[in-house]
């Protein structure tokens, strides 16, 4: 006897059972990465704001060398703030949005002059440092001090808007966007979440994008890794 076809599943439910579910995800195929902590590690802001700023559109591939290079030669937001700024250019030759470069120089100084040396973990005191808007303010206080913040990029963006079927337009819909993503931030682990949900987000969309299509998020945003 043929047996029949199932009928499509909605998306899985919303809140705390997919954070959790994505969580899972993420234990199983979150990647070794440098600036990345291992489980049960602390991760050191200096090397979260480092590589955010160097992946801010620039694949984790290319960001890879440049950062090594960076960490080793100026293994501290100090050490860097002290850097003369054609050092730091030099250095970064060659990963392109050059303007980057002089704000992380920018923002090295300043740290430590108005932080002592420190980060500060608030993202409204992140997001007053030259070159850190509002997704890489938000990116780093959840992935380096484990604030509750939820790290929006275009991907998750897409994704979101899609998983709650928000009817508005971006960029009219972000801040209904941002509302729905701060919602999901489960009360533990706010970082790895962070990191989670950017990683799916950005698989989902890649995938919607091979098909030509925008990806509806099959079973919520859960799912295997690429």
């Amino acid at each position: 006897m043929k047996r029949r076809k199932r009928a499509s599943q909605p998306p899985g439910p919303i809140g705390a059972d997919l954070s959790a579910d994505l969580l899972a995800w993420y234990d199983r195929h979150r990647r070794k990465l440098p600036w990345r902590a291992l489980p049960g590690e602390r991760p050191d802001p200096y090397r979260v704001w480092l590589s955010e700023i160097m992946l801010q559109q620039t694949t984790t591939k290319a960001v890879v060398p440049y950062f090594a290079r960076f960490a080793a030669r100026w293994p501290s937001v100090r050490a860097l703030a002290a850097a003369p700024l054609e050092d730091v250019l030099k250095l970064w030759a060659g990963l392109g949005y050059y303007a980057r470069a002089r704000h992380l120089h920018a923002c090295a100084k300043a740290v430590v002059e108005r932080h002592g040396g420190h980060f500060p973990q608030s993202q409204a005191a992140l997001a007053a440092l030259p070159g850190i808007g509002p997704y890489t303010a938000a990116a780093i206080a959840a992935i380096a001090f484990d604030a509750p913040a939820a790290a929006v990029d275009g991907n998750v963006e897409r994704v979101v808007a899609r998983l709650h079927a928000v009817a508005a337009e971006l960029p009219a819909a972000k801040a209904e966007i941002r509302r729905l993503t701060e919602r999901l931030v489960p009360p533990e682990r706010a970082g790895d979440f962070a990191q989670a949900l950017m990683r799916r987000s950005r698989d989902v969309s890649a995938q919607g994008t091979e098909e030509g299509r925008t990806p509806a998020p099959r079973g919520g945003i859960r799912g295997r890794s690429q």
